[in-house]
């Protein structure tokens, strides 16, 4: 029903930035909140951000607010997520995924629980 395409992954400079983007594919979509989550080596999948349908509500991780941001393109079908000043502890596994809520402005849990339909994982390495 819906497809999540993740791509952006690579390796940066701590300081340096990066940019990941998430296509949605399907027959139709619309009315899902998006978001994005991370896993670093040895450690639980955490979120990260996350975007209404509207686009008019977000939601970071403490660790990243001021760092990164999220947007999305519902003409196109894209997310994407800006990050900056990146540091070595961002180095992980970036996923994307999509949870349809009730109103444009909805906005899940910050849990993998909220999350109905998951993209593949991009690596992110950010060197010191």
């Amino acid at each position: 029903q819906v497809l999540l395409r993740v791509s952006g992954g690579g390796l940066v400079q701590a300081g340096g930035s990066l940019r990941l983007s998430c296509a949605a594919s399907g027959r139709t979509f619309s009315g899902y909140a998006m978001g994005w989550f991370r896993q670093a080596p040895g450690k639980e999948r955490e979120f990260v951000a996350a975007i209404s349908w509207s686009g008019d509500n977000t939601d970071y991780a403490d660790s990243v607010k001021g760092r990164f941001t999220i947007s999305r393109d519902n003409a196109k079908n894209t997310m994407t997520l800006q990050m900056n000043s990146l540091k070595p502890e961002d180095t992980a596994v970036y996923y994307c995924a999509a949870s349809y809520g009730t109103t444009s402005s909805y906005l899940p849990l910050p849990n993998i629980k909220g999350y109905a339909y998951w993209g593949q994982g991009t690596q992110v390495t950010v060197s010191s």
